[in-house]
């Protein structure tokens, strides 16, 4: 077959093409002939197809994601906000810090290991991209029913993933969340986040501008592997007969990454690049267009001159593939030597496939032929826009009208112990040791905190100790009752995790986690949870600096619960200040922070006893997180606090198990006047921590608490080796120990 060249497709408009099979809606094919004024070659449809996925061009989403920019102001710390790589905050001393969280969830499913080594491969280029060096990774994961045989095929391949690709980076792993839910089951959610640091001056982006500057791509050669791959995968649904999509995972090579990294560090020391782009959704064809779209405009790209590990690569196949360890830079002539010099030092392959031009066209050729010739923003930034439409689900109120507060609770002190025990050893509240344990947390040397703790913590400045904490947080039940509570309570929760830890939080990435865009019932949730998510980060003072949508999570008919994963970001000036869960000295008080109130909807106790889910979420007070966050950030800066854990998922009870088993000491609990003890251990009412006070400091910690107007309860005392209600019940902490930490192991066994 002849090769499809811009002459020929001018000259052949009748000719069939595959635009259905590419995941193009006629309209969307319509479009494109109307803005070439032919047919498009057999490349540019690749092109478009990949670039106009629902991954790449957030066709469904992008008019309710706006928000984020229109109603979120900007705090003094934006450096760079949404439509970048990542987002990028001032942190103090001249330092910037960058992060992001990303989705890899269908190519996860199809093939675990390879598709979470890949997405942690693809946010950590993402977080070099801007300049900086990555520091730590952090992952949100989701699965099904933790006694489903699938899960056991799934889980352990992403745990391995995860861990053989960011220990083999030298990163440590400082955070994230597992969690089981039967939504999961044919759609698990492999989110991966990254933190990277760099100095101010050190920021790069990406745009190709300057003409006769040279496009050079770098890194690993380019093979089949991810044809189609992510951009493909997460824009459609899956059934439950479908094809194999094997060859449309990409396969990861950790190895070649930290190569890349170095060497990407070096050429970025002696400013050798005016502007870059990793290569990960959509391959070329984003780097290309996204680089030529965010500068003059004008690329010209010899496709043939692309270093492949397949000779049999078709152009269309070039372009679309997603193989990994690859960066496209833009480097003006004089400094093309030096930076190919670089590359060979660190085994790194390196070609000038094209050049910055005068024109505002994308032109690529192939063995001189022209097969490409397209408006670039037309490709990157100018896809599709879907007012989709959506309504409040018929199910939604019947949902919340099944209240969890008719749920049976238990009668006397026996029960409460009986359900505390089950709830402690419950997949999703028991310990998840053998899965961190799996990664490596410590590498580098400069993690300050990390998991179980409430949020990791790493050290950026080994002289003046100045860290970064972030924490990731979700609660796919509460956004199902709830979808605009739920986003706020995600964001509430990781919020406040930062706070406890002794950071203040400063912005915040997401990833927006949600079923098929088609269905008026998920586009609603959608709709609500992102117009949540906006108000709350406007009341809060926390910009939302980029994240990622994955839609069509779900098998048939069958969609995920709404999961909008929530991750915030914040500063510590003095890591050696920072406030661990641990209670770990004998005789310190415990006191509980905020209002606890019967709040029973979503909660783990109504899951874990009752196998419920109904009613309505905790409510949401932002004012009352923001000044909790602040007394939070004061005890510790001050020493007032030794230890403290928010009050979230398996509230108070959970908190303090925690607490006791991670520092090796007892608690001896009681229930304040006005609670009982059921809704004293089991509430899951946000904005509250449980904090551990020395009692040389006991005075000053309720006056500061006083003089803030915030509540504050003294409920115990650490001491002993059992957790003791008092008048209800107590346990050993080595029988709390056996039932948290033996669940895990003995399912995936």
């Amino acid at each position: 077959m002849s090769l499809d060249t811009v002459k020929h497709a001018a000259e052949t408009p009748e000719t069939e093409q595959p635009w259905k099979e590419l995941g193009l809606k006629e309209d969307e094919y319509a479009r494109i002939r109307e803005i070439l004024g032919r047919r498009p070659t057999g490349a540019e449809l690749a092109m478009y197809s990949v670039m106009w996925s629902e991954h790449c061009s957030y066709k469904s989403s992008k008019v309710h994601l706006k928000q984020f920019g229109e109603k979120v102001p900007e705090n003094d710390a934006m450096l760079v906000g949404i439509g970048e790589n990542a987002g990028v905050v001032d942190v103090g001393q001249g330092y910037a810090v960058t992060f992001k969280v990303e989705s890899h969830n269908h190519p996860s499913y199809i093939e675990p290991y390879q598709g979470a080594a890949t997405g942690v491969g693809g946010i950590v280029r993402d977080i070099l991209a801007m300049g900086a060096r990555p520091v730590a990774v952090v992952d949100p994961l989701r699965f099904g029913a933790a006694d489903h045989p699938d899960t056991k095929r799934v889980l352990p391949g992403v745990v391995a993933g995860i861990g053989g690709y960011g220990n083999c980076l030298g990163l440590p792993n400082i955070g994230g969340e597992v969690v089981f839910d039967a939504c999961y089951q044919g759609n698990p959610l492999v989110n991966a986040g990254c933190i990277g640091v760099m100095k101010h001056e050190d920021i790069h982006l990406a745009q190709a501008s300057g003409p006769g500057n040279k496009v050079i791509l770098y890194g690993a050669r380019t093979g089949g592997d991810g044809i189609g791959g992510v951009s493909v995968l997460a824009s459609e649904t899956f059934e439950s007969t479908g094809p194999a999509k094997r060859p449309a995972v990409q396969v990861g090579d950790p190895f070649q990454e930290k190569l890349l990294i170095e060497c990407t560090l070096e050429i970025f020391k002696e400013k050798l690049v005016a502007g870059i782009q990793d290569l990960g959704g959509a391959g070329l064809s984003c780097a290309t267009s996204e680089l030529a779209s965010a500068g003059s405009g004008g690329m010209r790209v010899e496709l043939d001159t692309v270093p492949l590990r397949d000779s049999s690569l078709s152009p269309e196949e070039i372009l679309m593939s997603e193989s990994q360890e690859r960066m496209c830079a833009i480097v003006e002539p004089q400094h093309v030597d030096r930076f190919l010099e670089i590359c060979e030092k660190w085994d790194v392959i390196a070609t000038v496939i094209g050049e910055v031009t005068e024109g505002s066209q994308l032109e690529i050729f192939w063995h001189g032929e022209q097969i490409v010739d397209v408006p670039p923003r037309s490709v990157a930034h100018e896809g599709p826009t879907y007012h989709r439409p959506f309504a409040r689900p018929s199910w939604q109120d019947a949902l919340q009208a099944d209240d969890a507060g008719k749920l049976a609770r238990p009668a006397n002190g026996a029960e409460l112990r009986e359900q505390v025990l089950k709830l402690v050893s419950s997949p999703n509240q028991a310990s998840k040791s053998w899965i961190t344990d799996q990664y490596d947390r410590f590498v580098q040397g400069n993690t300050v905190l990390a998991m179980p703790e409430d949020a990791g913590m790493v050290r950026i400045d080994e002289e003046s100790n100045l860290g970064v904490a972030m924490a990731t947080d979700g609660n796919g039940r509460y956004a199902k009752l709830d979808p605009y509570t739920g986003a706020q309570l995600a964001l509430a929760e990781s919020y406040r995790n930062v706070a406890a830890s002794g950071a203040k939080p400063l912005a915040i990435s997401d990833c927006l986690n949600f079923g098929s865009p088609e269905d008026p019932d998920v586009m609603w949730q959608f709709a609500e949870a992102t117009r949540g998510l906006a108000d709350g980060c406007l009341e809060l003072g926390t910009p939302v600096t980029g994240g990622n949508v994955s839609l069509y999570n779900q098998t048939g008919e069958t969609a995920i619960h709404p999961t909008p994963v929530v991750a915030v970001l914040g500063v510590i000036d003095d890591v050696t200040r920072r406030t661990p869960v641990a209670f770990a000295e004998e005789g310190q008080l415990l006191y509980l922070l905020g209002d606890t109130r019967e709040e029973f909807g979503g909660s783990a106790w109504s899951e874990v006893v009752h196998n419920h889910l109904g009613g309505m979420p905790p409510k949401v007070d932002l004012g009352r997180e923001k000044l909790l966050a602040e007394i939070l950030i004061s005890a510790s800066r001050d020493g007032m606090v030794d230890a403290a854990h928010d009050l979230s998922d398996g509230g108070l009870i959970q908190a303090v198990t925690e607490s006791c088993l991670r520092g090796g000491k007892g608690a001896r609990l009681v229930v304040p006047d006005g609670l009982d003890a059921f809704t004293l251990l089991f509430s899951e009412s946000a904005g509250r921590a449980v904090v551990s006070v020395p009692r040389s400091e006991e005075l000053r910690f309720n006056d500061m608490c006083g003089a803030r107007g915030l509540p504050v309860t003294r409920i115990g005392v650490v001491d002993g080796d059992t957790i003791d209600v008092q008048g209800e019940f107590s346990i050993p902490l080595s029988e709390l120990r056996t039932a948290h930490e033996g669940t895990i192991p003995a399912l995936l066994a």
